[in-house]
């Protein structure tokens, strides 16, 4: 399945159905009066949030949805049916935005969540509706209303506790593959992720969600490379786990780029708990680790952790360590949903 996270559609819910002008004719009746019903009302757009999905590569091959009419009202005091509805069905975290982009209708972040994005139109009165002592023989009824119609945006922030970051072939892809059952491509060439990842981090009978996000580089915020597109993803996140290229000449500069880009990004990114990784140290002598740790410390203002995913040096110390932080944030998400049971537990 290709991996989607934006798209944008056209919705229109449905026109009421038109009321009828229709008299009583029976037999041995002479005076039968007004008869006709009432148009049905259109159906109505709704969005619901669902499981089971993960991507919104649906509405690249569908961008219109429209809702049914409302039934025309008959004779014999018959009404119209509503129209049918429609549901648009999306992942969990997925945004709906205005066509400008910017202004947010709402923000699906539980399955089950569902809006209603569109009324359908209200049906139109038929005329035994405008029957009165003054008025006992009415020929007239309403058309039904117009739907309403909108293009919306779609924009999938996946649901993750945790995200890595850092420069391209920093090994963030090595580090999910070790530590969840995800299977990301992984290559000696930069940008061998080019869509983000997701991975069930499992420990004991504890587990959080672990996300890869494609690398960044310097100038991400203005389109460079594959841009900061897919930063979004990781907004969500309580913590994130920064890896920095052991085997790059210059740490320290590696990790102020992407430090850069996150604070270029907004969105409270470069806020974020951060835990800073020397990646790939396998690679290293003691002495050059040394070195580059040294240089690395000082451009972010803590150790590094000092770690290979490849070989699991120091792989349980970054979970550990991710797991507290995220054990912190759950406990703030529980102040606001006391219902949520919180978990424990001890590397």
């Amino acid at each position: 399945m290709k991996f989607l996270d934006q798209a944008k559609v056209y919705c229109r819910s449905g026109d009421g159905g038109a009321g009828a002008v229709s008299f009583r004719r029976e037999k041995f009746i002479e005076f039968g009066g007004p008869d006709g019903g009432d148009g049905g009302r259109g159906g109505d757009v709704w969005i619901e949030c669902v499981d089971g999905l993960n991507t919104l590569i649906d509405y690249r091959y569908a961008q219109h949805f429209k809702a049914k009419t409302g039934g025309h009202g008959m004779g014999k005091q018959r009404n119209g049916a509503k129209g049918g509805d429609v549901v648009l069905k999306v992942p969990v975290g997925t945004e709906i935005l205005e066509d400008d982009q910017e202004t947010l209708i709402a923000d699906m972040v539980e399955v089950g969540q569902k809006i209603k994005l569109l009324s359908g139109g209200n049906g139109g009165f038929g005329n035994l509706y405008f029957k009165s002592s003054t008025n006992q023989a009415p020929r007239r009824a309403n058309p039904g209303l117009p739907g309403e119609e909108k293009w919306i945006w779609l924009r999938l922030k996946l649901i993750a506790d945790a995200g890595l970051v850092g420069l391209p072939n920093a090994g963030k892809s090595t580090f999910l593959a070790r530590t969840t059952r995800a299977k990301p491509k992984i290559a000696d060439y930069p940008f061998t992720t080019l869509h983000p990842n997701l991975g069930v981090v499992r420990i004991g009978n504890r587990e959080f969600v672990l996300a890869d996000i494609p690398g960044l580089i310097e100038g991400a915020h203005e389109g460079v490379g594959i841009g900061d597109r897919f930063l979004g993803h990781v907004e969500r996140c309580g913590v994130l786990l920064h890896l920095v290229d052991a085997t790059q000449d210059d740490v320290a500069d590696a990790y102020r780029i992407i430090r850069g880009e996150l604070a270029a990004y907004g969105a409270g990114l470069d806020e974020k708990p951060e835990i800073v990784a020397l990646s790939k140290i396998d690679a290293l002598t003691p002495d050059d680790i040394k070195a580059k740790a040294k240089a690395l410390k000082k451009a972010a203002g803590r150790d590094p952790l000092l770690l290979s995913a490849a070989s699991g040096i120091g792989v349980d110390d970054a979970l550990a360590m991710m797991w507290r932080t995220i054990e912190g944030h759950r406990a703030e998400e529980e102040e606001a949903s006391p219902s949520r049971a919180r978990e424990e537990w001890q590397p």
